[in-house]
Order: structure tokens, then sequence, then C-alpha cells
């Protein structure tokens, strides 16, 4: 029988649309309530160094909320000296290194684990020992997968955002490709003993052949979904994203 793949809902995009305003509604730690009510595992959170969407008080008021309720969060975060002073403070259940850009309107690709190795590592041995799970963001490249098990990290997170992109323009042949490297990338990762994440630009069509992966134990989900909530609101959303994920996986 397959592992059930856990669900995170990542939050961001709620605090993007209260920002607009510069109100204090709609409150992304609502929405976290409302996600795991109706079926996610954990929460998503991604403090830029910008404070384009998620801010201090978000993560100040989500980990304690989340530490309350015994549910975890996922804090994603660039590496920085000012994040890792954060992540350190709050000691959330899991904190994944992501690459970041202030001109780049989302994560555009993986982090350069294998460029970065010595200035990486550190990070990681600081918020293990602090007591956070950690996850690499990175492409689904071999050298970079093999620059992750020697970190120490215990998880690696596959972009998936390109495989996505493919997916919803029709170009089935490069769609095709980029799922056989997804593939080949998670069963390299969990044969170096490392714990197997996936997401970015996952929606209701993409995310089958992904949760379909044996190797992978965890999706992050979150602009679809928010985008989605707008027209059947959000917990029927992530309801129906549980729903297709479960599917996916008990027919792989």
């Amino acid at each position: 029988m397959n592992a059930r793949v856990r669900l995170g809902v990542n939050i961001d995009h709620v605090a993007t649309i209260r920002n607009a305003r510069g109100v204090a509604y709609p409150d992304p730690a609502r929405a976290a309530v409302v996600a795991l009510e109706a079926g996610a595992d954990g929460i998503t959170a991604h403090l830029r160094e910008d404070r384009r969407h998620i801010s201090d008080a978000d993560i100040d008021h989500l980990a304690a909320m989340l530490r309350e309720r015994g549910r975890p969060l996922n804090l994603e975060m660039a590496v920085t000296s000012e994040m890792l002073a954060i992540a350190l403070h709050h000691r959330p259940h899991a904190v994944c290194l992501v690459p970041e850009r202030r001109e780049e309107r989302t994560t555009e690709g993986g982090l350069d684990v294998a460029g970065g190795h010595n200035w990486i590592t550190p990070f990681v041995e600081k918020l293990t020992a602090n007591g956070s799970r950690v996850s690499l963001f990175i492409g689904a490249d071999p050298l970079q997968i093999e620059a992750a098990s020697r970190t120490g990290a215990a998880v690696v997170e596959l972009h998936t955002g390109a495989y996505c992109d493919a997916a919803r323009d029709g170009d089935a042949e490069e769609a095709a490709k980029l799922l056989v490297a997804l593939k080949a990338a998670a069963k390299q990762a969990a044969s170096l003993g490392l714990e197997v994440h996936a997401g970015h630009g996952i929606d209701y069509g993409t995310v089958a052949p992904i949760a379909a992966i044996p190797e992978v134990a965890e999706l992050n989900i979150g602009h679809f979904l928010v985008g989605e909530a707008i027209f059947i609101g959000l917990g029927p959303a992530v309801v129906e994203m549980r729903r297709r994920i479960d599917a996916a996986r008990a027919g792989a």
C-alpha cells in the first residue's frame, strides 16, 4: 500500500491580498485554520526579505497558533543571517531554504547547493541543532541532489514549476521529459536518505503525476489554492486537492 502524501498549504498570497489595501484582512492565520480543518497536514509561509506578503507579525502569530494546535509550520526563507535569526527564535517544525531575488515575482528556480555548499551547510547545521527539519528547495538535478545530501539536510523539495508550466501550455513532450527528470531526482534523493517533497506551480491538472511519484512524501501548494478560493472557498479547494492527491497515490 502506498503511503499517504502530506499536503502543506502555503498561505502567502492571502497576505498578498491583505497587503494590497494595507488593512488587517484577509488574515493568513485564519486561512491556515481553514486549510487545516479541510485536510491540510501543515502550513507553509515564506518570509521574504522585502516582506512583500507574509510579515514578521504573521510568523509570530502562525508559529504560536500552530504550536498550540500541534500542527507544523514550514518556514520558507532565504539563506541570510537575518532569516536565520528569525528561524532560530521561532524554532518552526521545518525550514525550507530557498533562493531569493528581489526582482522576481516568485521563486524562479532551485537553490544552487553545489555552488554554495560551504555557505549553506552551516545554516543547515544551526537550524537542525535548534530542532527544525531542514529542507533544500532544488531543481531535479543529480548534482544538486548529491550536494544536498552532503549538507546534512533531512529533506529536499523538488521544484515542479517547469513541469507544471509545460503541462499547462500543452507541451506534452516537454512535460513528459520534465516528469521523467522529477521521478529520477526523487529516486536518487531517497536512495541518499533524503525525504522528498515537491512544490511550485501545482494545480488540479498537474498534481496527480507528481503525487503518484512513490518517493514523494509531501506536496506544498499555495498560489493555486488561494486563487481557487475566490471561486469556491479555501476549504473546498483544499478538500478537492486532498482528494486528487489521495486518488493519485492510491492508483500509483
